[in-house]
């Protein structure tokens, strides 16, 4: 049995239902004395050794999206999350939601956490500096007795001040990007989590579902939805925390544990991101955002450099695709992420579906009409879609892509 000497992070343990479930954290590290396989029951002094009781085999993800375009309740999504319950524990959940600002569509939509009044004016200052704030409100909520100590959160729709944007030199979404990031680094106590046109990221610390209540995603609309049940492994549970991430149009939800993190995050950070957040998840939305806007790769290029093909593989591959691959794979090489994954990457007219190589995690797919769906397990789809033409699950690094049809064979 295993002992480690260092006093990392709470043991946390939560009790739901008539068992008793652990926090991940507790197998993997312990305070000082206890075995590194040991796990504490809620109230109790018993101490359960692993395997002894059930551990969820990690975060839920979900997603569903509508090629017409046709809005969709976001009661729907929040069905589909909640069937998986038991992979979360109550630590973060989150949802990303497309089209439902249609009345605000040519402005970007900054949802902002605040610690407290004084983080909300300094950042009021800086975005009055650097923005036209065209509306600003409290984002609507209801009282959930399990959602608890919540930050002031709010809403803005803004458009860059043509004067600032000028003297930047640089294009309007580049000035946006920086603009979010110096507010996530450099004022304490603000951070915006969501920072789109025509969409928005709604998360707390809390099972999905309840996450799902609290912000009454039953009264907006979207053509595109993401969803994400936490179960942390490595990192706290926090408001911050909780998926998904964005930036700009793109958002993240993810299952899995990247162990190339600190490879990945020294390689974006070269380029202006800086990863606050305390999740490895951060630095996926970073690093798709500086493969396709930056770079300018398409969702599949993008692809083929985080979950890229091993070796054998590409030398199996005709001459001009054994080219290609091999420059994806030399070029941005510290942007392989290791480690299990499934992701759920969302933007603007569309979402893409993507294991790592060797798919570690699972997720099913599946067609119903105009409608695409894609989910940790194959009952948060039958939940909300019974009936369906198509069902599969993608392989290892497949990327599943879908559009608006009017963006079919564009890339984001």
């Amino acid at each position: 049995m295993k002992y480690i000497d260092f006093d990392p992070a709470p043991c946390y343990t939560i009790k739901k239902r008539t068992k008793v479930f652990a926090e991940e954290p507790c197998g993997a590290f312990f305070r000082g004395g206890f075995a590194a396989d040991t796990f504490f029951a809620e109230g109790a002094s018993v101490m359960y050794k692993e395997g002894e009781i059930r551990i969820p085999s990690g975060c839920a993800i979900s997603g569903l999206f509508s090629r017409s375009g046709a809005r969709v309740d976001g009661g729907r999504i929040v069905r589909s999350i909640a069937v998986m319950h038991d992979r979360s524990n109550g630590l973060g959940g989150g949802f990303a939601g497309y089209g439902i600002y249609p009345e605000y569509k040519d402005y970007y939509a900054f949802h902002v956490f605040y610690d407290d009044t004084a983080a909300k004016q300094e950042c009021e200052k800086f975005l009055e500096r650097h923005f036209d704030i065209i509306n600003l409100s409290k984002i609507p909520t209801r009282k959930v007795p399990s959602i608890t100590d919540e930050p002031l959160i709010w809403r803005y729709f803004v458009t860059p001040l043509p004067h600032k944007l000028s003297d930047s030199q640089l294009d309007e979404r580049e000035f946006v990007a920086r603009c979010v990031i110096r507010v996530n680094t450099y004022i304490p106590g603000a951070y915006i989590f969501s920072s789109g046109k025509n969409m928005g990221v709604f998360k707390a610390v809390g099972y999905p579902e309840d996450v799902g209540v609290f912000y009454k995603l039953d009264e907006y609309a979207g053509y595109g939805w993401t969803a994400h049940g936490r179960y942390p492994t490595n990192t706290p549970g926090w408001w911050g925390g909780a998926h998904p991430f964005a930036l700009l149009d793109a958002s993240i939800v993810h299952n899995g544990e990247i162990s190339s993190y600190d490879a990945n995050r020294r390689w974006v950070e070269m380029y202006g991101y800086k990863c606050t957040l305390q999740t490895d998840t951060e630095v996926i939305t970073y690093i798709f955002d500086y493969l396709m806007r930056k770079q300018g790769l398409t969702l599949e290029e993008a692809a083929s450099v985080v979950a890229a093909p091993f070796w054998d593989t590409i030398a199996r591959q005709s001459p001009e695709k054994q080219a290609e691959l091999t420059y994806l794979r030399d070029t941005f090489a510290p942007l392989l992420i290791t480690g299990p994954f499934s992701i759920l990457l969302a933007f603007d007219g569309g979402m893409m579906a993507l294991n790592d190589r060797l798919k570690l995690r699972s997720m099913v797919v599946a067609e119903k009409g105009d409608m695409f769906y894609a989910a940790s397990e194959e009952c948060a789809i039958r939940v909300i879609e019974p009936q369906l033409d198509r069902i599969r699950a993608p392989r290892g690094g497949e990327p599943v892509i879908v559009r608006l049809r009017q963006q079919e064979g564009e890339d984001a």
